[in-house]
């Protein structure tokens, strides 16, 4: 279908009616995201989208996590005996373990005071309660995803925040009502923030739910504008040979610059994609995208993206992890030349706009929760990382990624993508 034939689809989707699909490849089609297992956390309601059960060890490899404070006498408060870059007349409280210092991060349930601060498992949290919906603050994006603390020059925290387009530069110069990005209760009847009260919606429409101010159609909202694209992107994803990816267009993003704890290894955070591509623009040009640039880039990852499935692909409409739908007769589900298993139904899509469609029934997916972890090169150093979303090709068809959940951990962590564990 031509672009002039999309923007008229657009046009004619406005009045949509209700509808569903997403799906997820299986691995007789090596397109497979579900490989390996991994996260963070498990939810409540499995990867559905209910409350994450967070606790010690809950993410990452979950290893390593101190049970008490260990025993520490006689210790020259001059030298830093632990090496963690703290001495005791510098404020480590205990410097026979690096574990413990004023730049560490103070895991939450264990009653250990790793941070120093006089008080265990005392690191802000839930501070997304109060946040509008359409904050112009991007440090309330960092809030919403889950990170509540300010860096002070030695304790670990949120550097800094801007809104930015795909590459990296003001979003509010071509998105002045920051309609691009907004934080959200919830994601229509059935998806939960992962923590806190609230989460980050970064959109290539509007960043709302169906009645909110401002909302417009995912199926055909155009915002008008293009950007360039991070560097190594476009990227063709492994699975759809022979395609080429179209120039960006819409694209919404949030830079989040981050003073990193001491005893941290990895990272991790929840993200879902929604598409009204799928599936009838899977292995086309019109792959819209989500990345997570992380900064200073880790060894094997030129481009710093760190969300991509288990064959390379970038979350996008090409990717494997779109299990939240249903077409008729099915699942299995075709779309492109792939096959989905749709294994999470359609419910998900219920309320979000993306179930909302004259074009086809089944039309639009999801990802479900997933979660991405990555390793810190750097314990104590500075990170950024820069989540964007686009259109690909053109304005119309829109994309949404959900983000919440943003933790350190202790243990080291691959860098992956995987769905959120669903409890036995």
């Amino acid at each position: 279908m031509s672009t002039g034939s999309r923007v008229g689809l657009a046009l004619m989707l406005t009045t949509a009616a209700v509808a569903a699909c997403s799906a997820t490849r299986d691995g007789s089609s090596g397109f497979d995201g579900r490989e390996g297992g991994g996260g963070h956390a498990t939810t409540s309601a499995g990867a559905g989208g209910g409350d994450i059960q967070i606790g010690p060890g809950s993410g990452g490899s979950g290893s390593g996590i101190l049970k008490e404070a260990p025993p520490c006498d006689g210790i020259d408060p001059a030298d830093d005996h632990d090496g963690d870059g703290f001495t005791g007349a510098q404020g480590d409280c205990n410097d026979c373990t690096a574990q413990m210092s004023p730049g560490a991060y103070d895991y939450p349930g264990n009653g250990v005071d790793e941070d120093c601060s006089g008080a265990p498992d005392d690191t802000p949290i839930g501070c997304d309660a109060a946040l509008a919906i359409d904050g112009s603050d991007p440090l309330d994006g960092a809030r919403a995803i889950g990170l509540c603390k300010p860096a002070d020059g030695v304790r670990w925290g949120v550097i800094s925040a801007r809104w930015v387009t795909a590459d990296g530069q003001p979003l509010v110069q071509v998105d002045p009502s920051g309609i691009g990005h907004g934080v959200l209760s919830g994601f229509g009847a059935k998806v939960k923030p992962q923590e806190g009260a609230k989460l980050l919606a970064l959109s290539s429409g509007t960043a709302r739910l169906p009645g909110d101010p401002g909302y417009q159609s995912v199926s055909g909202w155009d915002k008008g504008y293009t950007t360039g694209s991070p560097p190594g992107f476009p990227k063709e994803s492994p699975s759809c040979p022979d395609v080429v990816t179209g120039a960006p267009h819409d694209a919404a993003g949030l830079e989040v610059t981050l003073k990193t704890p001491t005893n941290a290894k990895s990272l991790a955070f929840n993200l879902n994609f929604y598409t009204y591509e799928f599936p009838h623009y899977t292995c086309s040009e019109f792959n819209d995208f989500m990345v997570a640039l992380l900064t200073p880039k880790l060894a094997g990852q030129p481009d710093g993206n760190i969300s991509f499935d288990a064959k390379g692909n970038t979350i996008s409409v090409n990717a494997g992890f779109l299990e939240v739908c249903s077409c008729e007769g099915g699942p299995p589900c075709a779309a492109g030349n792939k096959t989905f298993s749709c294994a999470l139904g359609r419910d998900q899509l219920l309320g979000t706009g993306f179930d909302d469609s004259e074009f086809d029934a089944w039309n639009s997916a999801a990802t479900g929760w997933l979660v991405t972890t990555a390793p810190l090169e750097q314990p104590g150093g500075e990170v950024t990382l820069q989540f964007a979303i686009w259109d690909s090709g053109d304005g119309v068809l829109d994309s949404t990624v959900l983000l919440d959940n943003f933790t350190f951990e202790v243990g080291d962590a691959p860098t992956k993508t995987a769905p959120v564990p669903v409890p036995k």
